[in-house]
């Protein structure tokens, strides 16, 4: 073995954080396997390699014995005391076996065990570091795409975008730089395989945390977020800080801070809501843009019958009943809406010991664009 590879050794001790020791463990397994296979010896041998100038020698391990059975593996007493006097049957006898030509192949093997311990090591240090990852969001380059992934390079990696996990609003060119939700990393026999995401609540989550500075150092908190990407999103915030605006925060001044979200997500519209430990608080304020002006609570089905006015009933419940959707995904509780006229009909509206919502009660939620919901 050459000294260049030896001080391939201390490099990649120092480069790669692989261990010295490791490396030459590996490296004298591989060569008993080759010279097994190479020169047909079945025995059992050992490799010793000397660090110190680079030299390799193959020892036969031999045990002693009063009669031989199989020379390959004993050695009878008289021949390993002519070797040393005192040796006894039971010991080891190592016996120089080193072919002529084995520089060569040991050269060879070791080169093979070295790059792969190489690719390992830097396959486990790109595990490492994105299995801490996991439910963050990195910002990656579109490189490719097939019938099943788009492929976005993440540094050394290329991270999967899977096609039922990209916005149905945006289209991937390649070189497009995109920031994309963690979703999974696994350790597979051909490396890391990490998982991406554009649609996932957690994506929008953390671009507010990006954002907005009160959100980052705790003073504003994320409650819950629902979302169908591409289309609309609600999130829920709250201050225990009474002399911070909650949704003021995440808005931004001349709303910048919502907005640049909005972009970042090509168009989609966001719902910023105060949280509310009151459920009839929190499910009217969940309904915005839509204007609230009675809750009733079904604490044991935990369901509420929300009442709007009659020309809210459309905007309350959303195209496809998608704000009615979010709000209920948003809550945690059944939300069903009703026209005042059908609740008025129904006499459950308007009830002596409950006062009605006002249009200062709904302040303390925000649209973003303006909603054009119909």
């Amino acid at each position: 073995m050459s000294t260049e590879l030896l001080d391939a050794l201390v490099y990649l001790e120092k480069e790669k954080g692989i261990d010295r020791d490791v490396l030459i463990d590996a490296i004298e397994a591989a060569l008993v396997s080759a010279y097994k296979r190479n020169f047909n010896q079945a025995q059992n041998v050992r490799v010793d390699l000397n660090l110190d100038n680079g030299s390799m020698r193959v020892f036969a391990r031999k045990e002693v014995v009063d009669e031989v059975f199989d020379s390959r593996l004993e050695i009878s007493i008289d021949d390993a005391h002519e070797i040393d006097p005192a040796y006894e049957v039971g010991d080891i006898v190592e016996l120089e076996v080193t072919p002529r030509d084995f520089g060569r192949i040991a050269a060879q093997t070791a080169k093979q065990v070295v790059t792969q311990r190489v690719r390992e090591a830097e396959r486990g240090i790109i595990y490492t570091e994105f299995v801490d990852r996991e439910d963050d969001i990195m910002t990656g380059i579109v490189q490719r795409q097939d019938h099943r992934f788009i492929y976005v390079a993440l540094g050394k990696i290329e991270a999967l975008l899977p096609l039922n996990e990209q916005m149905p609003n945006e289209s991937y060119k390649p070189h497009d730089r995109i920031k994309v939700y963690i979703t999974k990393v696994e350790r597979t026999t051909k490396g890391p395989q990490i998982f991406v995401s554009r649609t996932h609540p957690g994506l929008l989550k953390r671009l507010f945390e990006i954002e907005v500075p009160e959100i980052f150092d705790g003073t504003v908190e994320i409650k819950s977020v629902s979302r169908e990407a591409g289309d609309r999103s609600k999130i829920s915030v709250h201050s225990d800080n009474e002399e911070v605006d909650a949704v003021g925060a995440c808005v931004g001044a001349k709303g910048g801070r919502v907005q640049a979200i909005v972009n970042e997500l090509k168009g989609e519209k966001i719902d910023i809501v105060e949280w509310s430990e009151d459920p009839t608080i929190f499910v009217a304020n969940a309904l915005s843009p839509s204007k609230v002006v009675d809750v009733q609570v079904n604490e044991e089905d935990k369901a509420t019958t929300v009442v709007v006015p009659d020309y809210q009933l459309s905007l309350a419940i959303g195209k496809r009943g998608q704000n009615a959707r979010l709000a209920a995904k948003l809550t945690g509780w059944k939300i069903d809406i009703k026209s005042e006229t059908d609740a008025r009909e129904m006499g459950i509206f308007p009830r002596d010991d409950q006062p009605l919502f006002s249009d200062e009660d709904m302040e303390n939620s925000f649209s973003y664009p303006e909603d054009d919901i119909e």
